[in-house]
């Protein structure tokens, strides 16, 4: 009986101190992140410091970094960092909505590159920054940031894009990963109208999704696609002129589009486990 009873205790010691390691691990693992404050700073020293070379400017949001050169203008600068922010933390609480996502976001060293326009875009040396083990980026031009007028803030998509693509993706890989066999994917080929590995000389009539950009492979076609979806719902496409300028690639401009021919990815897009955003980013972070 004594033995029982050592052995009893000894297990319920071992299972406690399991416990233990666990929520010390968990603790140690989960992203305790900052509201952002949106303040321009130099590159900082330490892990980021290959960007010194080039960029001259930094914003940290929820431990993302965005990186400006220093012909970006700041207000431009700013206005990703909120839209990153607006996307990441939607219902604007101070806490990411995902912690997973963002987790992982930050386990790749996710980050946004902005240059003053395209020419200078390729003028940045992008290979020592991969080479530095920064593979998860994504660039933007100050010139097709927030423009104003009629123009589209190119800021909805591409920051969309790094939250997706290394995020989603990534977390969820056999729902939001970017190649056949996915949910996601299912998806794409019936807005396509079948699957195509690459792009197809034409598509089917019945196709909804018609990007004919030959150097966007399967993968960078579900990127595109999960966007169009997102922002469509969101309410970012449905104003005439823009309804006018993408046409040719989608279709489905608004949430009832979306909902009605696409239920596939609606119903997907707007399961509230996944936590995507349900509110399109306004350029206005009003957490505190």
């Amino acid at each position: 009986m004594n033995f029982l009873f050592a052995l009893f205790l000894y297990f319920g010691f071992l299972f406690f101190c399991m416990r233990y390691v666990y929520f010390l691990l968990l603790a140690l693992f989960t992203v305790k992140a900052e509201i952002p404050n949106f303040k321009i700073t130099t590159v900082p020293e330490g892990k980021y410091k290959i960007f010194k070379k080039q960029f001259a400017q930094h914003i940290n949001v929820f431990g993302v970094r965005v990186f400006g050169t220093a012909k970006t203008p700041p207000e431009k600068l700013k206005h990703i960092a909120v839209i990153l922010a607006e996307y990441l933390d939607n219902d604007e609480n101070g806490k990411p909505d995902n912690a997973n996502v963002l987790n992982e976001l930050l386990k790749r060293n996710a980050f946004m590159a902005v240059a003053e326009n395209e020419r200078a875009m390729e003028r940045l040396d992008h290979d020592v920054i991969q080479d530095a083990g920064f593979h998860s980026g994504q660039g933007q031009f100050a010139t097709e940031t927030d423009p104003g007028g009629n123009r589209f803030d190119a800021t909805l998509e591409e920051v969309l894009h790094l939250i997706t693509h290394v995020g989603y993706a990534n977390v969820y890989p056999t729902v939001f990963g970017e190649r056949p066999g996915t949910v996601l994917a299912a998806c794409l080929d019936r807005a396509r109208g079948g699957h195509f590995q690459r792009v197809p000389r034409q598509y089917p009539q019945k196709a909804w999704f018609t990007y004919d950009d030959r150097s966007c492979d399967y993968g960078c076609q579900c990127t595109e696609y999960l966007y169009w979806a997102i922002t469509s719902v969101l309410g970012a496409q449905q104003k005439k002129h823009r309804r006018e300028d993408i046409r040719h690639e989608w279709k489905l401009y608004s949430k009832q589009l979306v909902r009605t021919r696409d239920p596939h990815i609606y119903e997907l897009i707007t399961d509230p486990k996944y936590r995507l955003p349900t509110r399109l980013p306004d350029g206005k972070y009003r957490a505190q």
